[in-house]
């Protein structure tokens, strides 16, 4: 029995949480791409399949920790040091997963739009009248000239842009957090330092 609970705590581990350490880590530069490209559908579809990993995996990979305390009562190690700081460390990678990332990615994907810069209605445009439009504004057509559209848009496209580079970084930096702590888990699976019956013991 005991082999049975270990064997799907592996697999699960490798089948769940291997796709959401990927995802998380190929999410931010995914969406740096998409902020660099905005009108570019592939880009989205990208964030969005990544986000879909996450998320689906995630849930899955509650059987990790589950199989894993109950293969750990199989063997009697419970209250071995080397496993109560992996029980420790797997949650705090979960919160971060379920509070840190996860919905900065939901956020990312509410901002995701498929063109590339942001469009002003005409009806928002304030149109100058010939008799309003000056010399510099106006040709002797009366046809209003391009100055007269505020740059407010370009620089509000700008202020969105480096909040969006900020986000990314912090995103990127989360999932790092995230998969360390999965790598030292994984060490401390394997070597079980203290164990009396671990490699390291």
């Amino acid at each position: 029995m005991t082999g049975l609970l270990l064997s799907v705590h592996v697999i699960a581990a490798i089948l769940a949480i291997g796709p959401v350490a990927v995802a998380t880590s190929m999410f931010p530069p995914a969406l740096g791409a998409h902020q660099a490209m905005p009108h570019d559908t592939r880009t989205a579809g990208t964030l969005l399949v990544l986000a879909r990993i996450t998320r689906v995996y995630s849930a899955v990979g509650l059987v990790v920790p589950a199989f894993g305390l109950a293969t750990g009562a199989s063997l009697g190690v419970l209250g071995d040091p080397w496993l109560i700081a992996s029980i420790v460390l797997t949650c705090a990678a979960a919160v971060i997963l379920a509070v840190l990332i996860l919905p900065a990615q939901e956020r990312a994907l509410a901002s995701v739009r498929p063109v590339s810069r942001r469009t002003v209605p005409a009806s928002a445009v304030p149109v100058a009248t010939p008799a309003e439009a000056g010399p510099a504004d106006s040709d002797p057509g009366g046809a209003v000239s391009a100055s007269a559209v505020p740059a407010d848009a370009d620089r509000a496209d700008a202020g969105e842009l480096e909040i969006g580079r900020a986000s990314t970084a912090l995103l990127a930096m989360r999932a790092g957090i995230f998969n360390l702590l999965w790598a030292i888990v994984v060490v401390l699976m394997i070597y079980r330092p203290g164990s009396t019956t671990g490699a390291g013991g």
